[in-house]
Formats: C-alpha cells, sequence, structure tokens
C-alpha cells in the first residue's frame, strides 16, 4: 500500500531542524490536496447521485469508517445540521469500535467484518439512503463489511480510499481515489492522506447542500440561527438577499421564527402562509421562488 511506504524524501527526518519539518510537512499537505483534482468529475457524479436519495422524505446520509478515518467523517457529517440545517435524525454514523472509538483507541475494532456489517442493519440503510465509506487503506475490514451490506440493502455506496486498487473501491458503486502517496511519517496517514480525506468530504457535502437547495449565492440560507453569531449572521443574509435594511429584515425574521429563506420572501412582501407555500413548490430552492415573485 502507497500509504504505508516510505520514501527517501523523509530520510533523516528526525535530525533536521524545526523549520524544515514543518516546511516538509506542509509540503506533503499541498500535495495530498493536489491529489483530488483528478477526481473532480467522480465528485461531481456522487454528489448528484446523493443528492437524488435525499431528495426522498426518508432519505438519509451514513458515514462508515474506523480511526482517523471515522472521526473525519463524524466531523464532516455533523457539521450539516448547523451549517445547512440538515435534519440530524437523518445522518448516521457507522462507526468502528463504537462511539467511544471517536477519542480513543478501540484495538482490534476496524478488523471486525461482523460488527460492520452488523452496524449497516442496526441503521436499517435501505433504497433512499446513502453511505459514504472512509478508509485510506481502502482495505480496513469493518468498513469494507458496512459498505458491503449497505449495498446489498439498496443504498447508494460511495468508496473513499488513498490507494489504488483497493477493495473499497471495487465494492462502492461510486469510488474515490485521493491517491497521496507516502507520508511523511510512513503509515500515519492522519498526516495527507487524512487532509485529502477532510477535503474531499468537504466538496463532496457541500455539493450536495448546494444541490438540495441549502445554499443561495454564497451564504448558507438554512443555517439554525442558536446563538447571537448566527442570529446576526441571518440577520445579514435577509439584508443582504433583499436589500431591505436591518429593521425590515429583522420584523421578518421574527414572523419567520429565524427561518433565512422564509424571512427573505416575507421580507419582500409575502405573507407567511403565501412564502411557505411558494418554497413547498420550488422544493425548498430560494432562487426560483425570488424569480416567481420577479415575474
Amino acid at each position: 500500500m502507497r500509504t504505508e511506504g516510505f520514501s527517501a524524501r523523509y530520510r533523516g527526518l528526525d535530525s533536521w531542524d524545526n523549520a524544515e519539518i514543518l516546511e516538509t510537512i506542509l509540503e506533503a499537505q499541498c500535495l495530498g490536496l493536489a491529489a483530488i483534482k483528478p477526481i473532480i468529475p467522480a465528485l461531481s457524479q456522487a454528489a448528484a447521485a446523493i443528492a437524488e436519495r435525499l431528495r426522498r422524505p426518508a432519505g438519509r446520509l451514513a458515514y462508515a469508517g474506523a480511526g482517523t478515518s471515522a472521526r473525519l467523517a463524524v466531523i464532516d457529517g455533523t457539521e450539516l445540521t448547523p451549517t445547512f440545517g440538515w435534519p440530524a435524525e437523518r445522518t448516521r454514523f457507522l462507526i468502528a469500535g463504537g462511539p467511544a472509538a471517536l477519542t480513543r483507541s478501540v484495538e482490534g475494532a476496524e478488523d471486525d467484518e461482523t460488527a460492520g456489517a452488523t452496524a449497516c442493519t442496526e441503521a436499517a440503510l435501505g433504497p433512499d439512503d446513502a453511505l459514504i465509506a472512509v478508509a485510506a487503506s481502502g482495505r480496513t475490514p469493518y468498513t469494507l463489511a458496512a459498505c458491503r451490506a449497505a449495498r446489498a440493502a439498496g443504498a447508494l455506496t460511495i468508496g473513499l480510499a488513498n490507494n489504488p486498487g483497493a477493495p473499497l473501491l471495487t465494492i462502492a458503486e461510486h469510488p474515490l481515489l485521493a491517491d497521496t502517496g507516502p507520508e511523511v511519517i510512513s503509515g500515519s496517514t492522519r498526516l495527507k492522506a487524512g487532509t485529502a480525506q477532510k477535503a474531499v468530504l468537504n466538496m463532496l457535502s457541500t455539493l450536495v447542500m448546494v444541490r438540495l437547495g441549502k445554499v443561495y449565492d454564497g451564504l448558507m440560507v438554512d443555517v439554525a440561527p442558536t446563538n447571537d453569531k448566527l442570529r446576526a449572521r441571518a440577520l445579514r443574509m435577509v439584508c443582504e438577499i433583499t436589500e431591505v435594511d436591518e429593521t425590515a429584515a429583522g420584523k421578518a425574521l421574527d414572523v419567520a421564527s429565524g427561518n433565512v429563506k422564509l424571512a427573505a420572501l416575507i421580507a419582500l412582501g409575502l405573507s407567511a402562509d403565501r412564502a411557505r407555500s411558494l418554497l413547498d413548490e420550488t422544493a425548498g430552492h430560494l432562487r426560483p421562488a425570488l424569480e416567481t415573485i420577479k415575474t
């Protein structure tokens, strides 16, 4: 496996000075990110397929992984709720070793194929769902078993790995290979492989949310305004979208109970009921709703 290989580039690393070590690690991170560009077409196709499943009323997004890969997946999936208003109950995490493995190593958990398949069964993944399986090696038994079980149950499967020819890339319907090569510290895939995984997950889930209508221009219009910072952000977004002043935007947000898209339509003169109806007609997409008002 390339991620387990040793590169002569890093021979003598422990004898280098601090700045040289840090510059080398940074160089490797940049190379990890560069490995993503060739798979942008595959990422686009995977995102479109995920969005199609999640448009279904019962559609859920699930992640499967072990170790660093699982932790990165949980970061990505957890952030979808506060950022995009994605319902938390429609996100599932299949983690080797369970939730405790997010903060400490659970030895042997990644080798448990039965647990991977069982986690899929317990999550009741099916034809409405999409699973993103993540493994730097692309051969982690837990993750492979979860991916196989999900696909057998009819769920859409996406496999993200960092090694060419990895089994995960064969099992998943949408294989995503970020070929990052040997690490600065051999086998430590928390480094550039992990950086590439994090970026791929960010790109994939963000594009899915855009296609689900949760972004307008560069604004997170389905944000949940649960604190002062986010309430201020919601106010700014309504002002930006509608060009009304803060007083009018604030009143619209009050009527809309903090819902930015609804508040924008109200600020432009629609009643709350008509605004809700219009967003229902556009499947929650703000742009066509605004265009309807203009025409």
